[in-house]
């Protein structure tokens, strides 16, 4: 099964989240954003910080994107996606990676998972939200991320081995869209059945007792790039007294010295 749902205002999306646990917003990005993000994350890819990843399945992972380039801060607080995980997740949050995937011909399916651990699964408002940054169109032929309708509301953080899921769903998009849900929703990567890598980039943002950083965006940040952030990307990434300072704990605050 598939969808092409294309929330037109921010309500519409956020029903769609709280009811199905996920959205899929269009034309985000312009064509020329996506290819110059494409091509960035190919040319990164064929470099040094490319890497196999073998999680739930194979393909290639570029991770914590905000430390490589400043061409990916315009991500971190998009006016399109941004308002959306905030009206989810509250305010106070952050950004706990931003990473690229890039599945190639051949690659296999990723199994079917959360995101969100066992003891955070509870019922209510989410502690994890997930966004997919389509930089190819996400078709059945080049893998479109499955997510499984209502999976946000179950207690198990996979699907059970003995149940079948009659109901998966393939979040369809051109590139430049993004998919939106919540961490607890069951989702995998699709099979490439196509003859040409498929990019993405994934960024998720925490709250609440779970607020740490899966990428910590203080390592190997370029110091020089700071007054490139604005007031909103540095509070994600816990950079509004600059780079780790001595104090630095895992939730991203500072603990006051002695």
């Amino acid at each position: 099964m598939t969808a092409t749902i294309n929330a037109t205002t921010l309500e519409q999306s956020l029903f769609e989240v709280e009811t199905y646990g996920f959205t899929i917003l269009d034309a985000v990005l312009d064509s020329d954003q996506v290819k110059r993000l494409r091509d960035l994350g190919a040319q990164l890819e064929a470099g040094e910080h490319g890497e196999d990843s073998q999680f739930r399945g194979q393909a290639r992972h570029l991770s914590n994107l905000v430390t490589r380039d400043p061409a990916y801060f315009p991500l971190i607080d998009h006016p399109r996606v941004l308002p959306l995980v905030e009206l989810l997740l509250g305010q106070d949050l952050i950004l706990g990676s931003l990473n690229s995937r890039i599945v190639r011909p051949g690659d296999p399916e990723q199994g079917l998972h959360g995101d969100v651990p066992q003891s955070f699964r509870h019922h209510g408002r989410p502690m994890m939200v997930n966004t997919v940054w389509m930089l190819d169109d996400f078709t059945h032929e080049s893998g479109a991320t499955r997510v499984i309708p209502g999976s946000h509301h179950m207690a198990p953080g996979a699907p059970p081995p003995e149940r079948t899921l009659p109901l998966v769903v393939e979040a369809l998009g051109a590139a430049g869209s993004v998919l939106v849900f919540d961490g607890r929703t069951w989702h995998g990567g699709g099979a490439n059945r196509g003859n040409r890598n498929r990019h993405g980039i994934f960024g998720h943002y925490r709250a609440g007792e779970w607020m740490t950083f899966q990428c910590d965006p203080h390592e190997g940040f370029d110091p020089a790039w700071l007054p490139r952030l604005n007031l909103r990307q540095k509070q994600l990434l816990r950079m509004q007294r600059g780079l780790r300072a001595p104090g630095w704990i895992s939730d991203g605050s500072v603990q006051p010295q002695a």
